[in-house]
């Protein structure tokens, strides 16, 4: 295996990916605090807070995976195979970083949800 086009396989791949991540975890992020302080009424400390961590687990996961998918098995001789490899890298992340993003859109909106409904009364004995 030519050693020097997989190193420049993951010194192209590695920066897309941080970036696209970046990208997406600060677009969610920073417009999600509207949501989080729906959910939280208000509570701007518990909305921050939340947004936070529901932020750094979005990160810990991305590149985790971006990590976990770097391995490059196929052979890479010719300057199209590099592109051919990088594209299906890199799109694959892509598409898994967008169904990051929809999930996240997913429990936010949820959460929104719950918040507007109004508590259960339990009658007891």
């Amino acid at each position: 295996m030519n050693t020097t086009h997989v190193l420049i396989a993951y010194s192209i791949y590695l920066p897309i990916a941080l970036l696209l991540t970046y990208y997406v975890s600060r677009t969610l992020f920073k417009n999600s605090l509207i949501y989080m302080m729906d959910i939280f009424k208000k509570r701007e400390e518990i909305a921050l807070a939340t947004n936070t961590l529901f932020e750094t687990g979005f990160y810990l996961l991305n590149l985790g995976y971006a990590l976990l998918i770097l391995r490059i098995d196929t052979e890479i001789i010719t300057a199209q195979e590099l592109i051919e490899v990088l594209s299906k890298k890199i799109g694959g992340f892509a598409i898994y970083l967008g169904i990051m993003l929809f999930l996240n859109l997913y429990l936010f909106f949820r959460g929104k949800r719950k918040a507007a409904t109004p508590p259960q009364l339990t009658v007891t004995e």
